[in-house]
């Protein structure tokens, strides 16, 4: 019994063991299945969330260079605008004609003098180094003809043009080059006439060509079809003529092409004489030509006509006779043109000053190119720069000789001159300026588009990054002619369409301003862009335009930037302008405009009671200063770093009084009555501050870095200067406040007229002694400095000189 229960017991024991087991083994299982399942889900999940990281990634790539979603704002171009479609579109050379149209044959002039002695180099881009006497457009209506005087010692060379409308090709156009000497009258010189095919003209416009026959320069392009410059001496002794056909690597090296071409041989007189010879290189079958210069050794005093002509146009060229009558009707209508806008004999300005006026106005216009290509561009989410979509730009340029391209803040100085003169110009320049906006609402600040653009700029400054800002003024300047100028965007007119097909670009353009370069505190805004990269005094604002002005010496996220919170403040009123004049919904901009428009809140953020001023605020210590480092070994040289003597702290920067703290009374954001304004009218008039005898001072003279080097090869640049755009800002301040019911109004009005008559006084003293308008002035004795010739902002003289704001 007791061994059946036994064997019962082991029985039931090996059931309940089997039981078990079973029941075991399907726990695992399921327990199992359920791991595999949601490690197979946290598996995908993840997989999902990597795909989805990395599409957002590519996307967030792309959007650097992706063009905004919108009709384009040019619609019309090339030979659609045929008024415009030959002009001297290449400023950066002496003189040079281009169409706009972004496969455009080129045509320039080059020179140089044959002496020995007397040997200079060959000219052709605008050079500061060239060191001429004075360049620059006398006459230029930005249409039709322009005039040009060229003094390069003992040579002087007046250039002019004028286009003859009309066929299907863009018309014909005549371009005379005049060559005296100054006490020779028979002196030797050397004038090279060229046409070449830009670089993108070749293996991708197969039907594009050039060449030389029987004298001429012929050519054919699918827009032009065929086409022929003639050389018609007027005037003088042509001694010899050489030409060749040739091929050029790039417009940017045209001149070097030039030298290679040149073959030394006898000559009766000059025993040896360079002339032009074959091109080796075309025996490489792949190579065309698209370079043709044509080399002319003539006798001063010379006069010859350069004669373009199309098959389709049967019209006589104008030169000789004719053309000197049609450039002298050219010069009268534009000197009567020029006193209807502007009014300046009538204000009592001398025949010398009006020919100074004329000369700014006309340089400024001159001065505008048609560029073709695509900038370098980078995001935070590229690695790498890249570029931007291949697009045109018609704008005009700070400066010839050192800035031959567009700049976004200069375009919106710019344009109160050009759009005052010619608003159909201007227009057409905002809007090509429009199309150049990105999916993101970023415009990038400096265009350089085309191989000859690219060769003048320094590799550092090629790229351009979607964080940095430019200040908003092209913005402004489009509801300034809104207000001033209504009759011409009412309803049905071109240039209203023109400013409706614009609208969502600023919008987007406004937007982006409003969420990429908000500050911390709330209505507070910074600029992007600053590096401390420790060999810098004061770390660059490029992004502002003020570039070295002094900012918090430590770069850092808590920076509160007046003046771009004062752009702001005009940017949301210009918003508000253009959207009620075309009937659109203007609130959220009134909202905005009244909010940056609380003096209180300003107050807040830049008032400093103590030292009674606006300012900027960050991390900052005024104990800094430049020294010399030691080599860390033997293959370094010592180099300038900034050392820093008394840490930074969170404050005001209150010791860099200058135009930044002027903000609030640049863009109009105190009212008349307010006490601050009349403090800022207070320290204006102070000489030891910002007041000087030719104008405004950028900084302080009690700031500790005014005029100081900012790294061991940068001078100062806006650290005392007297700069014509931020002085043209202050003059339109100054009789807005003028002219309103304010206690500040009376004292408003004197330092208007006090300053309008030193900083005109001044510019036109410095150009009757040196030839030239310059980027900026010296507060101590009122000389030119910078670059010259400076046709950029300085050029607003001529809205100054009328009483125009």
């Amino acid at each position: 019994m007791v061994r059946q229960r036994k064997s019962a017991l082991r029985q039931s024991n090996n059931n309940e063991t089997s039981s078990s087991s079973g029941s075991s083994e399907s726990s695992i299982g399921n327990r199992t299945f359920k791991f595999l399942s949601v490690w197979k889900t946290a598996v995908g999940f993840a997989c999902f969330l990597i795909a989805v990281y990395v599409s957002t990634l590519g996307y967030l790539e792309t959007r650097v260079n992706t063009p905004f979603d919108d009709d384009k704002v040019v619609q019309q171009n090339g030979l659609q605008v045929p008024d415009r479609y030959w002009g001297t579109y290449r400023p950066g050379v002496y003189l040079g004609l281009k169409s706009r149209e972004p496969r455009s044959p080129v045509f320039g002039l080059m020179w140089y003098q044959l002496a020995q002695a007397t040997h200079k180099g060959i000219r052709h881009w605008c050079d500061q180094n060239d060191q001429l006497a004075t360049y620059g457009w006398l006459r230029h209506d930005g249409v039709t003809f322009g005039e040009q005087l060229i003094s390069d010692p003992p040579h002087n060379i007046t250039t002019s043009f004028v286009k003859t409308p009309g066929g299907k090709h863009g018309g014909l156009w005549t371009v005379r080059v005049n060559v005296t000497t100054k006490g020779n009258t028979n002196a030797p010189f050397v004038l090279i006439w060229y046409a070449a095919l830009d670089e993108s003209m070749g293996p991708a416009a197969p039907h594009s060509r050039l060449w030389y026959e029987d004298g001429a320069i012929l050519g054919h392009t699918p827009q032009l079809h065929n086409f022929k410059i003639n050389l018609v001496p007027q005037k003088g002794k042509l001694l010899h003529t050489s030409f060749s056909e040739g091929h050029a690597p790039g417009l940017q090296l045209l001149k070097e092409k030039y030298y290679a071409l040149l073959k030394v041989e006898k000559h009766a007189v000059f025993g040896r004489l360079a002339v032009l010879g074959p091109d080796d290189e075309l025996n490489d079958k792949e190579k065309d030509i698209n370079f043709v210069p044509i080399q002319m050794l003539v006798e001063t005093p010379f006069v010859v006509d350069i004669v373009y002509t199309t098959e389709d146009l049967p019209t006589p060229p104008l030169k000789g006779v004719e053309y000197t009558k049609s450039l002298e009707l050219k010069k009268q209508n534009f000197d009567n043109e020029f006193e209807e806008k502007f009014k300046l004999n009538e204000k009592g300005y001398s025949p010398e000053d009006v020919a100074v006026a004329k000369a700014a106005l006309s340089n400024m216009v001159g001065g505008i190119g048609y560029f073709f290509g695509a900038g370098r561009v980078q995001s935070q989410y590229t690695r790498e720069p890249v570029p931007y979509w291949r697009a045109p730009l018609y704008t005009a340029v700070p400066s010839r000789s050192f800035f031959p391209r567009g700049f976004l803040w200069d375009e919106g100085f710019h344009g109160m001159l050009v759009g005052r003169w010619n608003l159909d110009i201007q227009m057409d320049i905002a809007a090509h300026w429009m199309d150049l906006i990105n999916v993101e609402g970023w415009i990038p600040r400096e265009q350089i588009l085309g191989a000859e653009a690219l060769a003048r700029v320094p590799k550092e400054f090629v790229v351009q990054s979607n964080a940095a800002a430019n200040p908003p003024i092209l913005l402004i300047q489009l509801a300034h002619f809104v207000k001033k100028r209504p009759e011409l965007f009412g309803n049905n007119s071109p240039h209203r369409s023109t400013l409706n097909r614009m609208f969502s670009r600023l919008q987007a353009w406004y937007q982006w301003f409003q969420t990429t370069q908000k500050g911390e505190e709330p209505t507070s805004y910074r600029w992007r862009g600053r590096e401390d990269d420790g060999l810098q005094l004061n770390p660059k604002t490029l992004s502002s335009g003020l570039d070295d002005y002094p900012r918090a010496s430590h770069p850092s996220d808590i920076e509160r930037h007046v003046d771009l919170r004062c752009w702001m403040y005009a940017a949301a009123d210009a918003m508000m302008t253009i959207a009620d004049v075309l009937q659109r919904d203007s609130s959220k901009f009134e909202t905005t405009r009244d909010q940056l428009g609380d003096e209180e809140l300003l107050n807040e953020l830049h008032w400093s009671p103590h030292t009674q001023t606006y300012a900027d605020y960050g991390l900052h210590t005024d104990g800094v200063r430049l020294v010399r480092a030691p080599a860390k070994n033997a293959a370094e040289s010592a180099r300038v770093v900034r050392s820093v003597t008394a840490p930074p702290q969170p404050r005001l920067v209150t010791s860099a009084f200058g135009y930044i703290s002027l903000f609030p009374m640049l863009m109009k954001v105190l009212k008349p009555n307010s006490d601050k304004l009349g403090k800022i009218l207070e320290d204006l008039d102070k000489p030891d501050l910002l007041w000087s005898p030719y104008g405004l001072r950028s900084l302080s003279k009690s700031s500790p870095l005014f005029m100081k080097r900012n790294t061991e090869h940068d001078p100062p640049y806006w650290r005392g200067q007297v700069w014509i755009n931020i002085n043209y800002l202050a003059l339109s301040a100054l009789k807005h406040y003028s002219g309103l019911d304010g206690p500040h109004a009376g004292r408003a009005r004197d330092l208007y007229s006090r300053l309008r008559d030193n900083i005109v006084r001044n510019i036109l003293k410095e150009y009757k002694r040196t030839g030239y308008l310059w980027e900026q002035y010296s507060s101590e004795d009122g000389k030119g400095s910078g670059c010259k010739p400076f046709s950029g902002w300085t050029g607003l003289v001529v809205l100054i000189m009328a009483d125009e704001y």
